[in-house]
């Protein structure tokens, strides 16, 4: 099967690559449904694939070289055009959004949309740099007083943390939904399967202490997939292993109990609420020994440059209480503070 796109080559492929071979998805189909000649079985689209708009000319083309005959359809061309029949109100319309946009154009760029925030390494690194009670200070200038990841602490003191945030949200356990989710490849795996690079996988457990919610294999997993963290206001098991596999990892507490004795694994990528705090994907977590605070992606850039700068005055400020200094005018600094602050920073 190849595909021109206004004269440009963009797919070339064939069956070998299929998932599943031809003979399969008939023989899946049949058991469901009784296929008649001429029916058409749709299989996706190889590499290449992208955007089409009014106006460009696409020119498809399939054959078989190597069946009897050497059966061919010829280069199939047309020319997209606008529709102007709009859709009726009735079952499941079209819907997009921007991440859809920017995944069918190759880039948010392509797509005509502004760049999203990335975790850039100059700005992780500022993050890092400074405490969460910094930035607790900062996120409060600005109104926000509840995004503290409340009653959690390091598996392993000294680990800092900082990434992205993956969600994760348990129900309370009850037999009938333990049964249909409980099982298997879970929300609760696939959750940590699918971690990415930078990721912190952030669970809701509704601070229930009487079992664990991650243990060895999934923190090493997670570990494994380059994933910056792990928090749950739940408990953890598998404590001494988990600890000793290098990811951060902050807990309410410790249970030796599996998932399933208090809880149901229900959804992810959705907005929770860890220990007290609103969680949303993509919210950037940071975790040190004062305990995790959330914040929210569009203010991070900020909150990290001002926490920087508050962290210098901060230093300063203890040398002088060092050397003697009373903290009268100095803690805030007044203007005559302030005048030696800025001479000590030249």
């Amino acid at each position: 099967m190849r595909t021109w796109r206004n004269g440009e080559l963009v797919q070339d492929d064939d069956t070998s690559h299929l998932l599943f071979d031809l003979g399969r998805l008939v023989a899946d189909l049949s058991q469901l449904l009784t296929l008649e000649p001429g029916d058409v079985i749709l299989t996706g689209t190889p590499a290449g694939a992208s955007v089409a708009v009014p106006g460009d000319v696409l020119e498809v083309e399939v054959d078989a070289p190597t069946a009897p005959g050497a059966p061919t359809s010829g280069r199939l061309r047309t020319t997209v055009v606008e529709g102007d029949v709009p859709f009726g109100d009735f079952g499941a319309a079209p819907s997009i959004d921007d991440e859809q946009r920017a995944e069918a154009w190759g880039s948010r760029e392509a797509a005509g949309l502004a760049p999203g925030f990335e975790l850039a390494p100059e700005l992780r690194a500022a993050l890092l740099s400074v405490s969460t009670a910094t930035l607790s200070s900062q996120l409060r200038k600005r109104g926000y007083d509840d995004v503290a990841i409340e009653g959690v602490h390091g598996v392993v003191p000294g680990r800092r943390m900082v990434g992205r945030a993956r969600t994760l949200r348990f129900v309370p356990y009850r037999p009938d939904l333990h049964a249909a989710h409980g099982g298997g490849f879970t929300t609760h795996k696939r959750a940590f399967d699918t971690l990415r690079a930078g990721e912190v996988l952030v669970m809701e457990a509704r601070g229930e202490l009487g079992t664990g919610t991650v243990g060895d294999i999934l923190a090493l997993r997670a570990q494994r997939l380059g994933a910056a963290g792990i928090v749950t206001d739940g408990g953890v098991r598998d404590t001494a292993a988990v600890a000793a596999i290098d990811i951060p990892t902050f807990a309410a507490g410790s249970h030796p109990a599996v998932l399933g004795r208090r809880h149901v694994p229900w959804d992810a990528d959705i907005t929770i609420s860890c220990g007290g705090a609103a969680v949303q994907p993509g919210d950037v977590i940071v975790g040190d020994d004062d305990g995790v605070i959330v914040i929210p992606a569009a203010l991070a850039v900020e909150v990290a440059r001002d926490a920087v700068e508050q962290e210098r005055e901060e230093a300063f400020i203890a040398e002088q209480v060092a050397a003697g200094a009373s903290v009268e005018g100095l803690y805030p600094m007044n203007a005559e503070w302030r005048r030696r602050y800025g001479s000590w920073q030249s």
